[in-house]
C-alpha cells in the first residue's frame, strides 16, 4: 500500500456513513476544514420552519415503494434472550470507552418485544416497504452449526405481520452483528467466515423462504472495512489498513456465496448487496486534484461496484495496494466470479459528498449535520443514482437509507418539531425524483431510521428516526416528519 493511500486512509476514512465516532474522539478536524460553523448553520436548520405546502408536483411512477429502514443490533435490544449469542458490537460496546456514555444495544428501542407495536406504526405511516436486519447470532449464536429456532420464529412472525400489515419485506443479512465466536476465530480477516456467512445465509433462506421478496447480502461493507479496521472506532475496532483490505475482499466473497445460496435454494426472490456510495468531487479545478479523486472514488466506490457488476477490481486500487498488499495476495482463482454472481438489484445508500484535494485529503464544502461526518448536499444524490446507471447500465436500483440527526426533544404537548428534517428529505427526495426523471430505474426509498436508536460509537445521544423513542419509557412518538412522510406516501410525491 503506497504511503500516500496509508496516510490519507488513516486520516480520512471517518467519512464512510456511520463515522460520527471520529468527531467524538476529535480526529474530524484533521481532515474536514472550516466545519464549526457549517455544524451550527445545519443544527439551527434542524428547528427551521419550513414550508410544508409541496415546491411542485412531483409524482413518482406507479407502484414506487416508499418505506423506512432499521438494523437489529441498533432496535431489537434482547441482548442475550431465547437463543442469541454475542455479537462484536455486544463485546465494543460493553468495552470501556467505546461508545458515548459507555452506551450499549442491551435495550436498544426494545424492538424484539415491541415489534407489533412498531409494526401498527408502520401500517399507520403507510409503509409500502420495511427494511430490516437479521441477527446472524440469534440464528446461530456461535456463528456456526445448528440453527436456533427461536430466532427464526421471531424474523418469522415479523415477517407475517408485515405481511398483515401489506407491507413488504426487505431483509439485511448481515449489518455488523458478526457473531463474536467468528471473530474469536479470526473474523472478516479469516476467509472461512465468508463460507459461515454463505451456510447461515442458506438456513434462513430456507427458513424464511419466498415470504421475503428481497434480500440484501451486506450491509455497507465499505464501513466495516474503513470503521472497524482502520479507524477502529467500529467493532472489532482493529487499526491495521493491511488488514481492512483483506476484510474488503472476503466481505465481498461473502456477498457472491450468499447471491449463489439464495439461488440453489430455486426460491423466487430477488437478492443484491447494500452498497454506502458517496459521489467524489475534486476540491479544486487542477488535474492533481482531479487524478487524486478519482484513486479516492475508487477505494470509496468502484472497490465495491465493479467487483459485483464487472466481476473485476479497479486496477488502479489494486496498484495503489501493491503486490504484496494482503488484498491481493489473498484474492484467489474463481474469486471474482463468485463475487459478480448476477443480481437482481442494487441498493443505495446516499449520505455525504466527498471533496478531495489534490494531496489526497478532504474539504468541506457544505453545511453539516449533527453528524460532523455528513455534509448535507441533496445534489449528491442525484449525481450518484445516475453514475450507477451510466456506468453500470440499467440495474435496478433502490434507495435503502438517506437520513439525517436533529436534536429532537419531546415538548410539553407531546410533539416533537424536527422541522429541518423535513426539509432535509424533501431536498433528497426531489433529486431522486429527477434522477428517475432522467432513466434511472429507482423503485424504493427507505428512509434512515423509522426509529430513533442506538448509533453505534454515539450511543443514544444523535437521533435519526422518524419516530421518537422515550428511551426510559420505550413510548414511541411520530414527530413533525413522519406526519409529513404519511402524506408523501399517500400522494407518492411532493
Amino acid at each position: 500500500m503506497s504511503l500516500l493511500t496509508r496516510r490519507r486512509l488513516l486520516r480520512d476514512a471517518a467519512l464512510s456513513a456511520t463515522a460520527a465516532g471520529a468527531a467524538r474522539a476529535g480526529l474530524a478536524g484533521a481532515a474536514v476544514a472550516g466545519t464549526a460553523a457549517s455544524t451550527t448553520a445545519l443544527v439551527a436548520g434542524c428547528d427551521a420552519d419550513p414550508d410544508e405546502a409541496p415546491h411542485g408536483s412531483l409524482r413518482f411512477p406507479p407502484g414506487f415503494r416508499w418505506g423506512a429502514a432499521t438494523s437489529a443490533y441498533q432496535i431489537e435490544g434482547a441482548a442475550k434472550e431465547d437463543g442469541r449469542g454475542a455479537s462484536v458490537w455486544d463485546t465494543f460496546s460493553h468495552t470501556p470507552g467505546r461508545t458515548r456514555n459507555g452506551d450499549t444495544g442491551d435495550v436498544a428501542a426494545d424492538h424484539y418485544h415491541r415489534y407489533a407495536e412498531d409494526l401498527d406504526l408502520m401500517r399507520d405511516l403507510g409503509l409500502g416497504s420495511y427494511r430490516f436486519s437479521i441477527s446472524w447470532s440469534r440464528i446461530q449464536a456461535d456463528g456456526s452449526g445448528r440453527p436456533n429456532q427461536r430466532g427464526l420464529d421471531f424474523y418469522r412472525r415479523l415477517v407475517d405481520g408485515l405481511h398483515e400489515r401489506d407491507i413488504a419485506p426487505m431483509a439485511t443479512l448481515f449489518h455488523w452483528d458478526l457473531p463474536q465466536a467468528l471473530q474469536d476465530a479470526g473474523g472478516w480477516e479469516n476467509r472461512d467466515t465468508a463460507e459461515r456467512f454463505a451456510e447461515y445465509a442458506d438456513i434462513v433462506f430456507r427458513g424464511l423462504g419466498d415470504q421475503v421478496p428481497v434480500w440484501l447480502t451486506i450491509n455497507e461493507p465499505k464501513t466495516v472495512v474503513q470503521n472497524g479496521y482502520i479507524w477502529g472506532h467500529h467493532a472489532p475496532g482493529q487499526r491495521d489498513p493491511e488488514a481492512a483490505y483483506l476484510v474488503a475482499h472476503h466481505l465481498q466473497l461473502a456477498h457472491g456465496l450468499a447471491v449463489q445460496a439464495l439461488r440453489a435454494t430455486g426460491a423466487k426472490t430477488r437478492i443484491g448487496p447494500a452498497l454506502n456510495l458517496h459521489p467524489c468531487y475534486p476540491a479544486e479545478d487542477t488535474a492533481e486534484a482531479t487524478t487524486a479523486t478519482r484513486l479516492y472514488d475508487g477505494y470509496e466506490n468502484r472497490l465495491y461496484l465493479d467487483s459485483i457488476l464487472k466481476g473485476a477490481y479497479p486496477e488502479d486500487v489494486l496498484a495503489d495496494l501493491g503486490p504484496d498488499s494482503r488484498m491481493v495476495r489473498g484474492i484467489r482463482d474463481g474469486d471474482l466470479k463468485i463475487i459478480s454472481s448476477p443480481v437482481d438489484l442494487v441498493a443505495v445508500q446516499y449520505y455525504t459528498p466527498i471533496y478531495v484535494t489534490a494531496e489526497g485529503d478532504t474539504v468541506s464544502k457544505w453545511p453539516t449535520s449533527e453528524a460532523s461526518w455528513q455534509q448535507i448536499y441533496p445534489e449528491g444524490m442525484y449525481d450518484i443514482l445516475t453514475r450507477v446507471t451510466r456506468d453500470y447500465g440499467p440495474v435496478p436500483l433502490t434507495i435503502t437509507e438517506n437520513g439525517l440527526p436533529c436534536p429532537d426533544t419531546l415538548t410539553a404537548d407531546g410533539t416533537v418539531d424536527d422541522a429541518g428534517r423535513i426539509d432535509f428529505l424533501r431536498d433528497h427526495f426531489a433529486a431522486a425524483h429527477r434522477a428517475v426523471s432522467d432513466g434511472v430505474p429507482l423503485e424504493s426509498y427507505h428512509v434512515w431510521s423509522l426509529l430513533d436508536n442506538f448509533e453505534w460509537a454515539e450511543g443514544y445521544d444523535q437521533r435519526w428516526g422518524l419516530v421518537y423513542v422515550d428511551y426510559p419509557t420505550q413510548r414511541r412518538v411520530l414527530k413533525r416528519s413522519a406526519h409529513w412522510y404519511r402524506t408523501v406516501i399517500r400522494d407518492n410525491g411532493l
